[in-house]
C-alpha cells in the first residue's frame, strides 16, 4: 500500500475525528449537529472520501488538510464509504498511517431497515433497476447486506485503533433523544458536554419521500450544464437536484420484504449483530435482529 508523507504547512490541519459510517444511518444529521458546537469544526464538504484509494487518496495530504482551516479543538469529516469492506479495502490502514490518534464514530441502525433504505437510495438515483428481492438474491458480498454487517466493518478498525478511540451510536437514539446522544459524543471528544442545541433541525434523508427521475428527468440529467452540479458541496448538490428534478420525477413506494426473505436476512445477520452486542454491551432492543 502506498503511504503518504506528511509535511508541515500552515494551510490547514489533519482531522482528529472521523465519522466512518454507516451509510443511511444518520451521518448527515450527526455531521450537521456536531458542527454547531463551538469547539468542533466539521468539513464543509461532508464526504471527503480521502482514505479510499479508488477516490481521493491520490490527491495527497495537502489537499486533505485544506478542508480543515477553521480554528477548532476538533476537526472532523464524515465518509460512510469508509465502512464498505470488502468493496473498499485498506481504509483503516491508510487512516492509521496518517492520523493514529483520531477519534472514530460509527453510527448504526436496525440492519434490515438500513438495507431497505440503502436500496431505495440507489433506486432513486437510477443506479438500481432491480426489485428489492432481486437485489438481495445472493447474500455473500452483497453491497446492500455487507454494509449492515456492522461488526465485520468495525473489526477492520479494531485491528488498528483502541476501543477508547471508537464510539458506537445508533440512529434510533439520535432520532428519539438527540441531546443525550450528542452529550455522549461531546464527552467522547473531550469538548464542553453542556452545550445544548435548542432546535434540532431534521437532516435525515428519509427514504419514505424519495423520488426517481422519469424519462424527462433522465434526459435533463444528460445536459452538459447539469454536470456542474457535481462540483457543488454535497449539501448544496442535494438541494439543487431536488429543485431541478422534482417536476420530472415520481414518488417511490417503499418496498416491502417478503416474510421468507426477512427471516433469511435475520438469520444471516444474527451472528454479526450479536458480536456487536458483545463488543458494545448494548442490547439494541428496537432492532428486529
Amino acid at each position: 500500500m502506498q503511504l503518504l508523507t506528511v509535511k508541515n504547512t500552515s494551510q490547514g490541519t489533519l482531522p482528529n475525528l472521523i465519522i466512518i459510517g454507516a451509510m443511511k444511518c444518520g451521518t448527515t444529521s450527526l455531521h450537521y449537529y456536531l458542527n454547531l458546537h463551538p469547539q468542533i469544526s466539521m468539513s464543509q464538504e461532508k464526504e471527503l472520501k480521502f482514505f479510499l484509494e479508488e477516490k481521493n487518496w491520490h490527491r495527497g495530504v495537502e489537499w486533505y488538510k485544506s478542508h480543515f482551516t477553521t480554528p477548532a479543538q476538533v476537526h472532523g469529516e464524515s465518509s460512510p464509504s469508509y465502512t464498505k469492506y470488502p468493496f473498499f479495502e485498506g481504509v483503516p490502514e491508510r487512516m492509521y498511517s496518517l492520523i493514529p490518534d483520531a477519534k472514530l464514530i460509527y453510527i448504526v441502525r436496525d440492519p434490515i431497515k438500513r438495507i431497505i433504505s440503502h436500496y431505495v437510495h440507489k433506486y432513486a438515483n437510477g443506479n438500481e433497476n432491480r426489485t428489492l428481492t432481486e437485489a438481495l438474491a445472493n447474500f455473500e458480498n452483497n453491497k446492500y447486506i455487507s454494509r449492515s454487517l456492522y461488526y465485520l466493518q468495525l473489526k477492520q478498525y479494531l485491528a488498528y485503533y483502541p476501543d477508547s478511540n471508537i464510539l458506537i451510536l445508533t440512529l434510533e437514539d439520535l432520532y428519539h433523544n438527540p441531546q443525550l446522544s450528542l452529550q455522549k459524543t461531546f464527552r467522547f471528544l473531550n469538548v464542553d458536554n453542556n452545550f445544548s442545541i435548542n432546535y434540532m433541525i431534521k437532516k435525515y434523508h428519509d427514504s419514505a419521500v424519495k423520488r426517481r427521475k422519469n424519462h424527462w428527468g433522465n434526459l435533463i440529467s444528460k445536459f452538459p450544464v447539469i454536470n456542474q452540479i457535481d462540483l457543488l458541496p454535497s449539501h448544496l448538490k442535494w438541494h439543487m437536484e431536488n429543485i431541478i428534478y422534482y417536476p420530472f420525477s415520481e414518488k417511490i413506494e417503499r418496498p416491502v420484504l417478503t416474510e421468507n426473505l426477512r427471516l433469511e436476512l435475520i438469520d444471516y445477520l444474527r451472528q454479526d449483530i450479536n458480536c456487536l452486542r458483545d463488543y458494545t454491551k448494548q442490547e439494541f432492543k428496537d432492532w428486529c435482529v
